[in-house]
């Protein structure tokens, strides 16, 4: 297998060597399923497990392999099998809070190039969500890409896509059916060999059909649309990595049904650059946007110049943001705590 079909480089090669030890090769993660990882290498794909020094280390979820990161391996070929050591540096990920109460990072992707931000045409179209996804996106480090899907099922096209540019500022949108074979020549721009492209988006926009099209079989099952909602049933279980015909690299997700911020100060910045752009000329440096005086920001809503749904969604967002940093300032407090605990445990019973 060619490692550069896996978007291998100088830049991979470089940190390679300097970590690497003797008998050790390089791979990248092709798939995680309960801290069992698939894991692309020169010599097939091996199944492998972290170290128990990777394990022990690790003091949270981030510090643990994800779907397309590089990592190196102690390999056992004959087995199939093999131990990761160690993770190379990320270019990219992209990172949502875990579901739930838990105060942790997921990452859903890693040294991801292009994010193809899957939203569908139908009733299901959600503007505040894609916000979202792009907030999250930019943050990552990867360029998004906005696919709207099922352009074949959906009425009234050209006043959601104005919806969709209205909060794209710039970012490319592409309008797809794979029924009916249109716009889909117009991803190919973005599909280079070794480039890595992931497709986010949640239950049943037409993830699953957009891959098997491009990998040019029936590799997901597609679940038919239900009546009730104009939404499908989401049908990728797990993260994983493919290699199309042409040698890009495509990493499946499963639908996202909760998607929390991680982090977000940069990415809040680029989704909604035309509110930070206008707060600049609010009359008061602390303005609030609410009754001001001399506030651009609403000025610019009594025009119709901006929707009260944007700026209520930024809000929104720089809200949860900051009650995330301080939860995160709480556990990394505590982790700290725990880990000095540990330490000094650990030096008395020597």
């Amino acid at each position: 297998m060619e490692l550069t079909q896996f978007g291998y480089n100088e830049n991979v090669k470089d940190e390679f060597e300097k970590q690497a030890k003797e008998n050790q090769i390089i791979g990248r993660i092709s798939l995680e399923h309960k801290r069992m990882y698939r894991v692309w290498t020169a010599y097939g794909e091996l199944l492998c497990e972290v170290s128990g020094k990777l394990a022990y280390d690790a003091q949270s979820r981030e510090e643990y392999p994800a779907v397309g990161d590089w990592v190196i391996v102690s390999p056992r070929i004959k087995e199939g099998k093999g131990t990761i050591t160690t993770i190379l540096p990320r270019k990219s990920k992209f990172s949502r809070k875990v579901a739930g109460n838990n105060t942790e990072e997921q990452i859903v992707a890693a040294n991801v190039d292009t994010i193809f931000l899957v939203n569908s045409l139908n009733e299901d179209l959600n503007i505040r969500r894609l916000e979202r996804y792009l907030t999250l996106t930019w943050e990552s480090g990867a360029n998004p890409v906005i696919i709207l899907t099922k352009a074949d099922l959906a009425v009234d096209v050209k006043e959601k896509l104005m919806l969709v540019e209205a909060v794209a500022l710039g970012i490319p949108v592409i309008t797809i059916s794979v029924v009916n074979k249109t716009g889909l020549d117009d991803l190919q721009a973005y599909l280079h060999p070794g480039r890595t492209v992931a497709l986010l988006g949640s239950s049943g926009v037409g993830k699953s059909t957009l891959t098997n099209f491009l990998i040019g079989y029936e590799k997901q099952e597609v679940q038919e649309i239900r009546d009730s909602d104009a939404k499908g049933r989401h049908t990728t279980t797990n993260r994983e990595m493919v290699l199309l015909p042409n040698n890009a690299i495509l990493i499946d997700t499963p639908g996202m049904r909760e998607l929390q911020l991680w982090n977000g100060d940069d990415g809040i910045s680029n989704s909604f650059s035309d509110i930070e752009e206008l707060a600049g000329h609010c009359k008061f440096r602390d303005c609030q946007h609410e009754k001001e005086s001399g506030c651009a920001i609403k000025l610019a809503l009594a025009n119709g110049e901006m929707e009260e749904d944007r700026l209520r969604s930024y809000k929104k967002l720089l809200r949860e943001l900051a009650f995330l940093e301080r939860r995160q300032d709480k556990k990394a407090k505590s982790d700290e705590k725990k880990k000095w605990k540990s330490m000094t445990k650990k030096y008395k019973t020597k």
